[in-house]
């Protein structure tokens, strides 16, 4: 599909009802006709965010379960297409919550890939290494910030005393990155206060930068790297780096799932497809309502490629 230039992302709702902003970002479930029509004899490869897409946000970031029927949707999925997670929780933390084998995982916004083969565009970096999991099976696994790690665990500390003083807020170690959320503070000015407190503490550290979810702050380091380049890592990976054959569908809802957008419309071919049951700026061409309508397209998706896989084609 060829892609016009759209104007920046910005987190904020735009004006205009979410029918008139459908017209911009129809509904990938109406679209699905031409989905398939589009992606009949091509390589779909599947890309998902966690957090609002295949859970709900929940107060609690350590509930953030999946159903048993979006599992197996999932699970559906990975069985026909090279499906991925992406998401902003640490690797070992978004494993837990998927427990799906059959899939490849990716975590701190990008910054810790496992995958079973290095990828074509990034075969020398030095922060790619081979390991063995625990089946025994070779994987290759990818961390851009690794050098960060000792200062990440100094910062995380220093949250923590900032965040204790604040009731409802919390700092939550994802490895190569730290959320401190405040979905949980009541009181509009203790926000104020916490927000401030972090953007003071964090001047001392001039290679890390401070962006802003779903009430939440993210502190990373500040390095050339996020989830529309592990999406192409990831490409590279799977062997779909220089192929003309791929077509991307990735499904995210947050700020940081935008660079994702951004590839797959950089890659000129794609259906990135935001998640939102409000109208609001974004790069993506597509949208879902809510983790139930891409638990309904997933199935649907799977469901496709088995009935042509049945018809033998």
């Amino acid at each position: 599909m060829e892609f016009n230039s759209k104007e920046r992302f910005d987190d904020r709702a735009i004006n205009g009802s979410y029918d008139v902003w459908l017209k911009n970002h129809p509904s990938a479930l109406s679209s699905f006709d031409e989905i398939k029509r589009v992606a009949y004899e091509k390589q779909i490869v599947v890309f998902l965010d966690y957090d609002g897409t295949l859970s709900p946000i929940v107060n609690d970031p350590d509930q953030a379960y999946m159903s048993d029927a979006m599992r197996s949707a999932v699970r559906k999925v990975g069985k026909h297409f090279p499906t991925s997670i992406i998401s902003g929780r640490s690797r070992d933390k978004v494993f837990q919550f998927v427990r799906l084998n059959n899939i490849y995982y990716a975590g701190s916004h990008g910054m810790d890939i496992s995958t079973p083969s290095v990828s074509l565009y990034y075969g020398n970096h030095k922060h790619q290494a081979g390991t063995i999991d625990e089946k025994g099976n070779d994987m290759v696994n990818f961390c851009p910030a690794q050098d960060f790690l000792p200062r990440i665990q100094t910062i995380k500390v220093m949250l923590q005393e900032i965040t204790r003083g604040i009731k409802g807020a919390m700092v939550e170690d994802n490895k190569f990155c730290l959320s401190v959320h405040f979905r949980c503070v009541n009181d509009e000015d203790n926000v104020g206060v916490l927000k401030e407190k972090v953007e003071s503490a964090m001047k001392s550290y001039k290679d890390f930068r401070i962006s802003e979810g779903k009430e939440v702050m993210e502190i990373r380091p500040n390095i050339n790297w996020d989830k529309g380049l592990a999406l192409r890592y990831l490409l590279g990976s799977l062997g779909f780096e220089n192929s003309s054959e791929i077509l991307p569908i990735y499904i995210g809802d947050d700020k940081t799932d935008e660079d994702a957008f951004k590839m797959i419309k950089n890659i000129g071919r794609g259906f990135p497809t935001v998640v939102s049951s409000t109208s609001k700026e974004t790069e993506a061409l597509y949208s879902l309502r809510d983790p139930i309508e891409v638990m309904s397209f997933l199935i649907c998706l799977a469901k496709w490629e088995k009935d042509c896989t049945l018809r033998g084609g």
